[in-house]
């Protein structure tokens, strides 16, 4: 199987390429700095000989898109729409160009999506879609209609012989540096990692093992288009979630964190309290229903395999 990912430089783009490599298969990395065997520059904008790395693969699976993790400033926000959705166009147009057009477009997406929420969980079917919500700042709509833009790209695409696939995403969690996972871990030893602001907001998230699991599987099985939440089954609010890594990483304590300490914290790490204190409150519905089964449902058995992972050097 030939698989292409446009963006694939970032975690979950190294994710995949490890697993599936590994697995025998060919992957193509599409990027604006080609550095390794298997990558091919592109622009994330135009048509270009990238494009005949399309013709005739199986597999499309697109991350190309601005980090958020960085400060929500008005032209970080823009880039990260921009980005987002010029690349999600060309890719569109070089299937629709192709002569022989991959079976399956698997688009990043997020589980930012869905409102910020506490008293239910958001599935595919009955979730509530945010920037309506009441006491929330109010740049955080924009991150709801970056990820609408994100899917109506993915639509408007006229790619009539090609299975399209929206991945709602939660945080990835791996052993890798730089990861999300990597910051909660060294928030742990230091000692900060208590509830912030009260630590009621869910935290949605996603075993790496198990996201190639949902990639394979929605590769396979030609009956599952749309929106689809890749999320655990189990998220947790984020004073039981933490409290759970502080367990399995042996640190007795994690010292709480009011908003204004967030927003500190946030600043030197140089990215935004939108990431730790909206409530995604995700379950992946569709994935459930189609007979997935996760390695990794739960916190716990999840976080003490990835704190192994780490401790034997990744």
């Amino acid at each position: 199987m030939k698989t292409v990912i446009p963006g694939g430089t970032g975690q979950v783009g190294e994710i995949l390429r490890r697993a599936l490599t590994s697995a025998g298969h060919e992957v193509v990395v599409l990027t604006r700095r080609p550095s390794r065997k298997g990558e091919v520059a592109w622009d994330g904008e135009t048509l270009g000989a990238w494009a005949r790395e399309i013709d005739g693969s199986d597999l499309v699976v697109n991350l190309a898109g601005r980090s958020v993790n960085c400060r929500y400033t008005p032209a970080n926000l823009r880039a990260m729409m921009d980005s987002r959705v010029r690349s999600t166009r060309v890719v569109g147009r070089a299937i629709a160009a192709a002569a022989r057009p991959p079976r399956v477009w698997l688009q990043m997406s997020t589980a930012t999506v869905y409102a910020h929420r506490f008293d239910a969980p958001n599935d595919e079917a009955t979730g509530l879609i945010g920037g309506e919500e009441p006491g929330v700042p109010g740049y955080w709509r924009y991150s709801v209609e970056i990820a609408q833009a994100w899917e109506r790209e993915l639509e408007r695409a006229e790619t009539p012989h090609t299975r399209k696939v929206a991945l709602r995403t939660a945080m990835v969690m791996s052993p890798d540096r730089g990861g999300v996972f990597d910051v909660l871990l060294r928030m742990t030893r230091l000692g900060l990692g208590g509830p912030l602001v009260g630590g009621a907001q869910y935290v949605s998230w996603i075993h790496d093992r198990d996201l190639v699991r949902a990639v394979e599987f929605l590769a396979g099985r030609d009956d599952l288009s749309g929106p689809v939440n890749l999320a655990a089954p189990e998220p947790l609010p984020q004073a039981a979630f933490m409290r759970t890594l502080r367990s399995v990483r042996g640190v007795p304590v994690g010292l709480p964190a009011t908003r204004w300490m967030a927003e500190l914290g946030a600043y030197a790490l140089r990215s935004d309290t939108e990431l730790l204190l909206k409530s995604r409150r995700v379950v992946p519905g569709r994935l459930l229903e189609a007979g997935f089964a996760f390695e990794y449902p739960r916190w716990r058995p999840a976080a003490e395999d990835l704190v192994r992972r780490v401790r034997r050097g990744r």
